[in-house]
C-alpha cells in the first residue's frame, strides 16, 4: 500500500511543473463520496491547463474524469454506497483518492472495468450528446464526422454507424482513414482540401444531414458547405483553433442551415440526465458497439511523460493514469 498522493502544479509551464505531493484524502461532506481511485482519464485540455493556455487558480490538481471504489459517503447520499464501483466527472482526479459530489457519480455495470470507465466517460457522454440529444441521428441520415479516430471519434464513428447512419469521415492520413473504415465509416476523405466538393460527389450533389465538427477554424466553412438544405452544423471542438465569426445570413444562404455549439455540461446538469447518458453509453459498450480503446497506460507519478506522449501526437485512442 502506498501513501495517498496527488499530482499538483504550483506554476504553469513544461511537464516538470507536475509534482507528486502526499496528502490526507478529505472525508466526504453532505452529498459527497470518497473514492479510492483505480484510474484517471487523460484529456487534451489537461495540457492547456498545465501550460497556462487555459488559466486556472494555482495550486491546481489536474484531471476531470476518474473511476474507482467508494470508501465512504456523506450525509444524504443514497445513489452510491461503500464498495460500489463508480465512474465520474470531477475536478482533481490526478490522485489516489477523490472526494466529490455523489450526484456526479455513476455506478459501473458488471463487465465494464474501472479503467474503461475512466477512459471513456467524458468522451462517451460527448458522443451520446451529439448523436441522441441535439439532433437525434437515425438510419435515414448521412453524417459527416471530422477526426473520426480521435478520442471522441473512436466512440462517435461506430456508434453513428450502429444507428444505421451513413458515415462520411474526414481525416488527415490514409492510415487514419483505414481505421475509420474499420470503425464503421462508409466513406473516407483524406486531407482537408476540397472537402465540401468531395462530399457533394459522394452524396449525388445533395450534401449531408449533419456535420459533427471538432476541428474548428480549418473545417468550419467546409462543414457548412457540405450540408444539405436545413442541415445541422454541430461544432463541438477547436483542434485547429476557434472558428472565425460568421454573419447569420450565411445560414440562410446555405438553405436555412442550423448551427449550434454545445457544451456537454448543459446536457448533464441534472443527476437524472447524467444517469440516462451513462446508461446509453454502458449499454452500447456491453453490446460491443465500441470499446474504451485504451491505447496507453501510465503510472500517475509519470503524468509528465503522459502529457509529453499526448502532445507529441504519438498516442492512439484513450490514455489512462493509474495510481
Amino acid at each position: 500500500m502506498h501513501e495517498p498522493y496527488r499530482i499538483i502544479m504550483h506554476e504553469t509551464g513544461g511537464t516538470d511543473v507536475l509534482k507528486v505531493e502526499h496528502f490526507e484524502p478529505r472525508q466526504p461532506g453532505p452529498g459527497e463520496a470518497l473514492v479510492k481511485q483505480a484510474a484517471s482519464g487523460l484529456n487534451f485540455i489537461d495540457t492547456y491547463y498545465r501550460t497556462g493556455l487555459y488559466p486556472v487558480k494555482l495550486p491546481f490538481v489536474q484531471g476531470s474524469e476518474g473511476a474507482g471504489t467508494v470508501e465512504a459517503v456523506g450525509e444524504g447520499v443514497t445513489n452510491v454506497k461503500p464498495g460500489d464501483r463508480v465512474a465520474y466527472l470531477g475536478a482533481g482526479t490526478y490522485a489516489t483518492h477523490f472526494t466529490g459530489p455523489a450526484a456526479r457519480m455513476v455506478k459501473l455495470p458488471d463487465g465494464i472495468s474501472e479503467e474503461d470507465g475512466a477512459a471513456v466517460l467524458l468522451k462517451g457522454l460527448t458522443a451520446w450528446m451529439l448523436l441522441f440529444e441535439i439532433r437525434p441521428v437515425t438510419d435515414r441520415d448521412t453524417v459527416l464526422i471530422w477526426a473520426p479516430v480521435g478520442g471522441v471519434g473512436t466512440v462517435l464513428t461506430p456508434w453513428a454507424a450502429s444507428l444505421g447512419a451513413r458515415v462520411i469521415a474526414v481525416t488527415s492520413t490514409p492510415e487514419k482513414a483505414e481505421k475509420a473504415e474499420e470503425l464503421g465509416a462508409s466513406d473516407t476523405i483524406v486531407g482537408y482540401e476540397d472537402v465540401a466538393k468531395k462530399v457533394r460527389e459522394l452524396t449525388g450533389g445533395v450534401g449531408v444531414d449533419v456535420s459533427l465538427d471538432s476541428v474548428g477554424k480549418r473545417s468550419f466553412e467546409a462543414s457548412l458547405s457540405s450540408l444539405k438544405k436545413r442541415g445541422w452544423m454541430i461544432s463541438y471542438g477547436n483542434a485547429s483553433g476557434a472558428a472565425d465569426p460568421m454573419p447569420p445570413g450565411r445560414l440562410a444562404a446555405g438553405g436555412s442551415l442550423i448551427l449550434t455549439r454545445p457544451s456537454l455540461f448543459s446536457f448533464i446538469e441534472s443527476p437524472e440526465d447524467l444517469a440516462r447518458g451513462a446508461r446509453h453509453l454502458f449499454a452500447a459498450m456491453k453490446t460491443g458497439t465500441f470499446g474504451a480503446d485504451i491505447g496507453q497506460r501510465f503510472y500517475m507519478k509519470e503524468a509528465g511523460k503522459a502529457h509529453e506522449a499526448l502532445e507529441s501526437g504519438k498516442t492512439t485512442g484513450a490514455t489512462v493514469l493509474m495510481p
